[in-house]
């Protein structure tokens, strides 16, 4: 079933209850394996995986650590970010990511110093679910499709990897992305509409970093080798194209290039 359209029957009625404000998955179509012998993560993406009903309960969520809280916000933070950015966005898509970049720069602070904080779980996990709806209908990107390759050979948190990711990946798409990360900076209150494009999509990029360090995550992954990157580049590439509508296609000795970002010299 790996890929698209591969569920072939009905399933039983399915209801989801996130204990996490991150991965969206009580509203996607997605569902991600990963095979215990090759160390490969994948996606088997299709209508039936579609919860039926979602219960966004704060309640659940109120024992969450400060680090998990941190990784799945970002998540979200990411899936609503590709969705943006992404070449298959439409209106409802659109208005989707950029409520949940708002609720998460306003809330996942918060949640993250005080997870007893109900009002700020309760406004994460709408913005979990808004940033779900967005990118199971625009898709993702190549954050994700990096984060996965990490995920299936060494077994690197997704949301953690996604933090990493994301700041480097923007700048890497440059003037291609700058106009929506103009709009979402705005959303997340850390650009005006007086400022230029330019200067909102760089302060949109500096506040993700920012956000990253204050949640002690780094910008490199340790577990990472030199000599697994040409495989790691190879997997994401395919992942991402067809699958995803990137605002730049990389080729995986392009993508090669962002995993030698991403490797820690001291344990490489």
């Amino acid at each position: 079933m790996k890929g698209i359209l591969r569920v072939h029957c009905r399933l039983p009625l399915l209801m989801a209850v996130p204990t996490t404000a991150g991965t969206g998955s009580e509203t996607t179509l997605a569902a991600v394996i990963t095979d215990a012998e090759t160390r490969h993560k994948y996606a088997i993406n299709d209508f039936p995986l579609i919860p039926r009903y979602a219960v966004l309960d704060p309640a659940v969520t109120l024992s969450l650590p400060p680090a998990l809280t941190a990784s799945t916000g970002m998540d979200a933070l990411t899936h609503a970010v590709e969705a943006y950015v992404g070449r298959s966005t439409t209106k409802d898509t659109r208005a989707d990511a950029l409520e949940a970049v708002r609720l998460i720069f306003e809330n996942l602070d918060t949640a993250y110093r005080d997870g007893l904080n109900e009002q700020a779980r309760r406004n994460m996990l709408v913005a979990s679910f808004k940033a779900g709806c967005a990118f199971t209908k625009s898709y993702v990107g190549y954050v994700h499709a990096v984060a996965h390759s990490l995920g299936g050979a060494y077994n690197v948190p997704h949301g953690y990897a996604n933090a990493v990711i994301l700041p480097l990946m923007l700048r890497r798409y440059g003037k291609a992305v700058e106009k929506p990360l103009a709009d979402l900076a705005r959303a997340a209150g850390v650009a005006t509409q007086r400022d230029g494009d330019e200067f909102a999509a760089r302060a949109f990029v500096d506040a993700i970093d920012a956000m990253k360090h204050r949640f002690a995550i780094g910008d490199t992954f340790p577990e990472l080798r030199r000599e697994d990157i040409p495989k790691l580049a190879r997997i994401a590439a395919a992942e991402a194209n067809p699958l995803y509508p990137v605002p730049v296609l990389m080729s995986a000795d392009e993508l090669e290039a962002i995993y030698e970002q991403l490797l820690d010299l001291r344990a490489a």
